[in-house]
């Protein structure tokens, strides 16, 4: 992606972000995705019905849908009407059926039932942007392209001075401008660890947050 920051704003950036992953790794040695599935494919719905929803309500919601959709020809093959009942708690559920039942009539038809390995494939299918695509390659298969943007990294990313943007697409590009690659994956699950037990959305004052004394 094209660097659109200043050499000196660049600098300034990198040298805050490894600030930032040093602290990160203290707080969370061990982190990683909180949605629960069996299979890549069990992780793309995951992944889709999360939009706008926790993952929390998601588990619940899938503990049941995976025993009732246990195949990709399952939800191919499944009632739009039937699928909108069985997500209705996630919300958006109507735009979360159409996605998901039509992703797995793609999948099967032109990529022989298996998830796409590429950025440019998964961009393809129903209901994938950058975020999801990279979440699942990056849980999928190890393959790492680019920084999952979520709610809360845009928030935090904003918060911490490591981008001046909203847009989840310039915000991606910036981060991987500042980060390592090898930090690129880990980077979005702490980040939303510190979100969740820290730094919330809700108002509150920043002074105990442990990141907000990095400069």
């Amino acid at each position: 992606m094209k660097n659109t920051m200043t050499p000196r704003v660049l600098a300034m950036r990198q040298k805050k972000a490894a600030k930032i992953i040093r602290a990160l790794k203290k707080l969370f040695p061990k982190t990683g995705m909180a949605l629960r599935y069996s299979d890549h494919w069990e992780l793309l719905v995951a992944v889709v019905l999360s939009a706008q929803c926790t993952d929390k309500k998601v588990n619940e919601v899938t503990e049941m849908l995976f025993k009732k959709y246990r195949t990709l020809d399952d939800y191919a093959d499944a009632s739009p009407r039937e699928f909108e009942k069985d997500i209705r708690p996630t919300g958006f559920f109507r735009n979360k059926t159409k996605n998901i039942l039509a992703a797995a009539r793609m999948i099967r038809a032109d990529f022989g039932g298996e998830i796409p390995h590429t950025m440019e494939e998964l961009l393809r299918v129903p209901g994938v942007a950058r975020k999801t695509a990279n979440i699942v390659l990056g849980n999928a298969y190890g393959i790492v392209e680019g920084i999952a943007v979520d709610t809360h990294v845009i928030r935090l990313s904003r918060l911490l001075g490591l981008t001046d943007h909203a847009d989840a697409v310039k915000i991606e590009r910036d981060l991987m401008q500042i980060l390592p690659k090898k930090e690129w994956f880990a980077f979005t699950y702490r980040l939303i660890d510190y979100g969740r037990k820290y730094c919330f959305a809700r108002r509150h004052s920043h002074a105990t947050c442990p990141l907000s004394k990095i400069k």
